[in-house]
């Protein structure tokens, strides 16, 4: 199959490596100065150094070369560049199926990628790739299971099928809004982990953060149309748990600068990375008050975020709160 990813961050690269060995892929990123660099380097220093492209990967830069001959587009971009990109697309009148991996509710409309899709692409083939998965360990080819998740069960098992394969395990699902919640909340859960972990309130406080934080994923994603078992999968618990507790989890680095008393401003510029949890906390927090839907974890991350409130008096606030009842 030919392949085009879309971006050359970690995470398209990372990508664009596992499915070269069995596909025809390539890679496409705007940026001139980075493309010369991977052509001369054979590897993305900037975005993901230390894996070398395999043979055969080709980079591109001029868009409508790149989606030309592809039978499967993969967006790869942050949130904030889904629409840009699906802009471009449409412009090029394309109707080959496509689909993302960005996590979150854009920024301004608080809309889920799948929205933001159907603005521009209606009845072109298309999913979401989502589950527990570092761009990293995907790279080096460590063993990784993700959910694709789409609206058409047919079209989402038989992608799903064409690209499972060596350490990659792919699940089908055609539950695309659950497996875009849980994929887009579990960043906040994982700034909030951060900062208990940076707070150094113990284990047992991180086990009951990152519970009661899958009780707020899900109450959302079925107040939205999603079905509960998915936050039990892969798209669901198993990215909130990564998320949450791998040092390599960006949100989670944020949570961890916000407990050390630096601004949010400061923990951004050190990270030098986009963290999605940021802008999809606050869009998560107005979409919750809009629907009834009680969130407050994620109003807590939403007042340390915005400096309303200091990092451990967050925490204090949680911690006394009136308990719910669980399981009655």
């Amino acid at each position: 199959m030919n392949i085009t990813v879309l971006a050359a961050g970690a995470w398209g690269t990372a990508l664009a490596l596992v499915f070269a060995g069995r596909h025809r892929v390539t890679l496409w990123a705007r940026e001139a100065d980075l493309l010369q660099d991977m052509a001369r380097d054979q590897e993305n220093k900037r975005f993901l150094p230390g894996f070398p492209f395999p043979e055969g990967l080709q980079l591109e830069a001029d868009l409508p070369r790149a989606v030309s001959q592809a039978q499967l587009l993969l967006i790869a971009t942050p949130i904030a560049g889904l629409r840009p990109s699906l802009e471009a697309l449409r412009q090029l009148e394309v109707a080959t199926p496509v689909l993302w991996v960005c996590k979150g509710f854009e920024a301004g409309t608080g809309k889920l990628p799948h929205e933001v899709f159907d603005e521009f692409l209606p009845g072109v083939s298309n999913g979401v790739l989502s589950g527990p998965s570092f761009a990293q360990e995907v790279a080096a080819g460590q063993p990784t299971a993700i959910t694709l998740a789409s609206r058409d069960v047919d079209f989402a098992r038989a992608t799903a099928q064409q690209l499972h394969g060596g350490h990659l395990r792919l699940y089908a699902s055609c539950d695309l809004v659950g497996a875009e919640v849980g994929g887009a909340v579990k960043n906040i859960l994982a700034i909030a982990t951060g900062v208990c972990d940076g707070l150094h309130l113990g284990l047992n406080a991180r086990a009951a953060l990152i519970t009661r934080g899958l009780a707020e994923i899900a109450r959302l994603g079925v107040a939205l149309g999603g079905h509960k078992e998915t936050f039990m999968g892969l798209a669901g618990v198993g990215d909130l748990i990564l998320t949450c507790t791998g040092d390599l989890s960006r949100n989670r680095q944020v949570g961890l600068g916000l407990a050390a008393g630096k601004s949010l401003e400061r923990v951004l510029t050190d990270l030098g990375h986009v963290a999605e949890g940021v802008p999809t906390a606050l869009e998560v927090h107005r979409l919750a008050g809009r629907m009834g839907v009680d969130m407050p974890i994620t109003a807590a991350v939403v007042a340390v975020l915005q400096g309303r409130m200091q990092a451990r008096a967050a925490v204090e606030q949680l911690l006394a709160r009136d308990p719910r009842d669980e399981g009655c």
